[in-house]
Formats: C-alpha cells, sequence, structure tokens
C-alpha cells in the first residue's frame, strides 16, 4: 500500500514522554514558592506544550513582570529536580524504532527549550532516531506554524504528505495553521473531547493504539 505521509513530526511532552504530571506539579510548586496563588491541576494542563513564557501567561495571566522572572526560574528548577525520573509512555521507543526502520521522516515540534529536549533526547536514547526538530526558544510558540513550516522546508515535505501527532489543542491548532494533517493521542495533557473537535485525523488512547493507526496509514 502506498503511504499516505512521508514526515511525522512528534510532539514530546505528553506525546512521547510522560511527563504531564511532573510540569503540572512544577508549575504550581513554582507559584507557591514566589507566594502567588497556583493554578488549577486543569488549567496547569492546558498550557503543556506552549513554551515557557507564554505557558506562565496563560495559567496566571495577572502577574508582573517579575513574578514571571521568579515563576520561571522556580519552575525549572523543580522541573529539573525530577526529569531525570521521567519516563517514556509504554511503546513509544519501540514505535520510534519501527518507523525509523520503515524510513520515514521523523521530527519533533515542542514547547521544550533546546536545552531541554536534547537532554530529553540523550536520557531517552532516541535522539538519533528523530532527523530535525524544532523547540520553543527556536520558534514562535505552537499554535503558530512556523515549527511545522520550517520542518517542512527541511524535508521537503508538503504539508498533505506530513502529519503531526500530539496531545494538546495547541499541537493540533499548530498542524491546521500549517495546512498539515494531525493525529490526537487522549493520554497526555488535554481532555478526550476537546482533542476530538480540532484533530483532523482523529484520536487515539494508547501508543498500541498509535502504532496500529501509522501501520494502517
Amino acid at each position: 500500500m502506498a503511504r499516505q505521509f512521508d514526515l511525522i513530526v512528534f510532539d514530546w511532552d505528553g506525546t512521547l514522554m510522560d511527563s504531564a504530571a511532573a510540569i503540572v506539579h512544577a508549575l504550581q510548586a513554582a507559584a507557591v514558592d514566589i507566594g502567588v496563588e497556583p493554578p488549577s491541576e486543569a488549567r496547569a494542563r492546558h498550557i503543556i506544550g506552549l513554551g515557557l513564557y507564554e505557558a506562565l501567561q496563560h495559567a496566571m495571566p495577572n502577574l508582573t513582570p517579575a513574578h514571571y522572572a521568579a515563576l520561571s526560574e522556580r519552575y525549572r528548577y523543580h522541573y529539573l529536580a525530577r526529569d531525570h525520573e521521567l519516563v517514556l509512555f509504554d511503546g513509544a521507543s519501540a514505535l520510534i524504532d519501527s518507523l525509523a526502520a520503515q524510513g520515514y521522516m521523523l521530527a519533533v515540534a515542542t514547547g521544550k527549550t533546546r536545552k531541554g529536549l536534547d537532554r530529553a533526547f540523550a536520557h531517552s536514547g532516541l535522539g538519533a532516531l528523530f532527523h530535525d526538530s524544532r523547540c520553543a526558544d527556536e520558534c514562535h510558540s505552537k499554535p503558530h506554524p512556523q515549527m511545522l513550516f520550517e520542518l517542512m522546508d527541511a524535508f521537503a515535505a508538503a504539508p498533505e504528505r506530513t502529519l503531526m501527532i500530539g496531545d494538546t489543542t495547541h499541537d493540533l491548532l499548530m498542524a491546521k495553521n500549517a495546512g498539515t494533517a494531525s493525529l490526537a493521542v487522549s493520554y497526555g495533557a488535554h481532555p478526550r473531547a476537546e482533542l476530538v473537535a480540532v484533530a483532523s485525523e482523529g484520536c487515539v488512547d494508547d501508543v498500541a493504539a498509535l502504532s496500529s493507526w501509522l501501520r494502517a496509514a
């Protein structure tokens, strides 16, 4: 069967790595550290996938610039204290291995910084399997399409031959803005109903289902 896609772009946190709970904890702990009311778990989950500064503004919109600077520093402290404990979702490593062996062009588009993604690549062992990546400190934050535009340019991939896979509406709206297909995973940060309303190709509920979907694509 002819392949539907040439380039598959993955989000990282909440899509390949089981890190949503750690991000929520770090954000709430950072707020407590600087003496402001922490966001609810639902609000904290909603900002996962954005660049850090945009995420902080969305999570707690009424703070001063000095608050955001302090919050950012404390967030990094709490997240980095635990990021070495984070693991990939079951089956994620095997999935990326399989896609790479099949000759797909693979990339990551993430709200992480380049330093954070490089650390995650090294810790997970997956870095060598991705051909390119874009981070929030290199591009506009999602849902701006810059990350996908640059990745498609790098691979000379057409939008209709590109698939974005993510666990947040930020990922899916980025794909829509770039004119690419999108597939949601419901095991990460955002509620399934919100994802289904945006994803062009639907939603899967675990990595096994994601693998089956990609085999059929």
